[in-house]
């Protein structure tokens, strides 16, 4: 039994505002909340002040290095340990750390993906301290580092990081959001924040037999497996009970992310075998964005002092449910109003229709651009298969919503009710308040009560990319929704929330396209959404191509979030990644098919004809026996063949390197059919050969923690 509550330890390894409280005197605290805040600028003495109280607090907790802890493109983070022990010039020992070190590092940004905006020898780029992110230290057997939540930027300022263009996106729809606040007499909102939380489902699989899979070591995925006699037909592991393994292993997950400030609060089994997803509590967007990093970090380190291999991937597993991260995202302003919650008031459920309605608007011009968004070498596999959303970006508003939408379109809008009891006709249980939305799995965004959920995003992304399109979409809606308030405000005669239901209404109309209540999963409606002109991006490299849109690039570059050079470079970037990922993919597959099934192949077919010799001379049918023979040598010989196209494109791809366009594009056209077809067959040489003989772990034993 637990000897400790889990509040007692909430937050003990975060240098959040209570620490800061403690430790800083007043008035640097209180200007450090107007930095964090957005309304004070940092004095150079408040740093030092700062350093040395964080340092204090750091060594406390065990730390005894620090680092700028950044999210390079490359989607994951980035850290130099800096040790703050230094020798003073007596020779004698003190721990240091001073205000510049705090506010900025300078690391080596040449081996980090920059998309051609600095050559390997501009070497220097620079790590600036971002406040509003508290920092806070990641314990090891010997110490501790003290982590600074960072920016990373080239030299002459080109943002190199997810990190950067996130911050700018959501200042920028938190200004317009007040523009909105400010129209309808909301005189005492101070802010207006763009919230988050992302579920993150993963694979938990047994460590030792993972570490006999090259393709999981290496890709993070199977790249060959037949399917198992059981894998999730039956739907019985869908919140079933968590095996005993998982269920050690998330809640030691719990303890180390609540110690940092990250609430988890849910975790459940997800639809395949071995599946899981965690939950956590909305938090300001970017605050969300690296709690999303903290939660991936802690759960790759763990999972190693467990025994298991933690699967991050989009599709590990052919033929079962993919993984995903469905981001929440909302809007709060600074009295705690969830500004997509729908309430009694009839004043505030017309400001509620006006931000969904910029969302709308936004989404329906810019679609394109969100899908890009999402589009990364792993949800390739994912999107579009009946497990996850399609490649058509849509949004599901519900029954009522939707009613209430076609209300005002047509001139007679209807007051949102609140939500009625639900008699479940059982009497020894109470009556639940029903809500007013349905949950329509297959949509990729959907409104669900209060808040809005995309769920395309792959389970190994950042969300910082996604958060920075949906900021960026939303941006643009609601510049449309208030200048026609303005304008028609302006021309007299009527108040905001009148203006409001007017430009509603005009929205509603225009907005019929992206909005979808139906099954996204069937064919139709990839028919229909063609007939709607709703960009459709079947593939990694068509979907980064939605960046390159003359007027995507408008609305990012008009927003300040990216110029026209750095959108260049975050697009060459993202392909780059999709090409290098899938010629590791190819030249693997490609290793363990020469190094592992080839000669399990041989093994295989010498037994059989050994075994088949003695019975030659008996009154048998033998043509069964030979039969059997004669498939493994022909699956032997169209292996070979498949291997030999294989890597006949490979060399292709590899003789156009230094264009990737024409990289990605013979990876797609050729490459991917040519892993298929060698998966193929490498899948039936599976099932026909002998377990003493197959040399890797098969799904079956690796879905299985027993």
């Amino acid at each position: 039994m637990p000897t400790e509550r889990p509040a007692s330890q909430f937050a003990v390894d975060l240098f959040d505002r209570r620490s800061m409280r403690e430790r800083l005197p007043k008035d640097v605290f209180d200007q450090l909340m107007g930095v964090i805040e957005g309304t004070q600028k940092l004095e150079e003495s408040s740093a030092g002040v700062i350093a040395a109280a964080m340092k204090e607090w750091a060594v406390s907790r065990g730390a005894t290095h620090y680092t700028h802890w950044f999210h390079p493109r490359t989607e994951m983070t980035a850290e130099k340990h800096m040790a703050f022990l230094t020798v003073d010039p007596e020779g004698l020992p003190l721990e240091a750390f001073s205000a510049g070190e705090l506010i900025q590092s300078e690391p080596d940004a040449s081996s980090f993906p920059s998309g051609g905006v600095r050559s390997t020898f501009e070497a220097r780029g620079y790590t600036a301290w971002d406040p509003t992110s508290p920092a806070f230290v990641v314990s090891s057997d010997r110490g501790g580092t003290l982590c600074i939540p960072s920016v990373f930027i080239a030299y002459d300022g080109t943002p190199l990081d997810m990190k950067t263009p996130l911050l700018k996106a959501l200042g920028a729809v938190e200004s317009r959001a007040m523009r909105i606040a400010r129209l309808f007499g909301n005189r005492g909102v101070k802010w207006i924040r763009m919230m988050a939380g992302a579920e993150q489902e993963f694979f938990l699989l047994d460590g030792d037999r993972a570490r006999q899979r090259p393709d999981i070591l290496f890709c993070g995925h199977t790249l060959q497996g037949a399917a198992p006699p059981k894998g999730q037909q039956m739907e019985d592991h869908y919140f079933g009970s968590i095996h005993h393994r998982a269920l050690a292993y998330m809640e030691e997950a719990e303890q180390e992310l609540a110690r940092l400030g990250v609430v988890v609060k849910t975790r459940h089994n997800e639809v395949a075998p071995c599946q899981l997803e965690f939950a956590p509590q909305y938090a300001e967007a970017n605050l969300a964005c690296d709690q999303n990093q903290i939660m991936m970090l802690t759960m790759r380190r763990l999972a190693h002092r467990h025994g298991l291999r933690l699967l991050l991937h989009e599709k590990p597993f052919a033929g079962l449910n993919g993984s995903g991260k469905h981001v929440n995202f909302s809007l709060m302003d600074s009295e705690g109003r969830n500004l997509l919650s729908p309430s009694g008031n009839q004043r505030r459920n017309v400001q509620f229709l006006t931000y969904l309605c910029a969302f709308l608007l936004g989404l329906q011009r810019y679609g394109g651009l969100l899908r890009a968004s999402i589009a990364c070498p792993g949800n390739m596999w994912r999107l579009g298969g009946n497990e996850a959303p399609p490649v058509i970006m849509s949004v599901y508003l519900g029954d009522l919503l939707t009613r209430i939408l076609e209300q005002i379109e047509q001139g007679a809008p209807e007051v949102i009710p609140g939500r009625t009891l639900l008699d479940l006709g059982l009497n020894r249980l109470p009556s639940i308040k029903a809500d007013n939305t349905d949950r329509n799995r297959t949509a990729p965004i959907a409104f669900t009560g209060n808040k809005l959920e995309f769920r395309a995003p792959g389970a190994s992304q950042s969300i910082a990319g996604p958060l920075t399109v949906l900021a960026a979409v939303w941006c643009w809606g609601m510049d449309q929704m208030t200048s026609r308030i303005e304008a028609r405000m302006a021309a007299g005669g009527t108040d905001a929330a009148d203006a409001a239901l007017e430009a509603i209404q005009a929205a509603v109309r225009e907005t019929r396209g992206v909005r979808f209540e139906g099954n996204c999963y069937a064919p139709e409606w990839y028919e229909e959404a063609a007939r709607r002109d709703l960009p459709i991006a079947l593939t990694t490299p068509e979907a980064l191509s939605l960046f390159l849109v003359p007027e995507n690039r408008a609305l990012l570059a008009d927003l300040g979030i990216l110029s026209d050079r750095e959108i260049e470079a975050y697009y060459e970037t993202r392909l780059e990644q999709y090409v290098k990922s899938m010629e590791i993919e190819m030249g693997i597959l490609q290793a363990m098919t020469w190094e592992g099934i080839v000669p399990a192949l041989n093994r295989q077919i010498a037994e059989e004809g050994t075994a088949l010799a003695p019975l030659a001379g008996l009154p048998l049918d033998l043509k069964p026996l030979q039969g059997h023979l004669l498939r493994l040598g022909s699956l032997k010989g169209e292996i070979l063949l498949a291997l030999e196209r294989l890597e006949e494109i490979h060399g292709l791809i590899r003789e156009a390197e230094g264009d990737l366009e024409t990289q990605s594009e013979r990876i797609t056209a050729d490459g991917l059919p040519a892993l298929a077809a060698l998966r193929d067959l490498l899948d039936g040489a599976e099932q026909i050969t002998g377990r003493e003989h197959w040399p890797f772990p098969r799904y079956r034993e690796l879905l299985s923690l027993g």
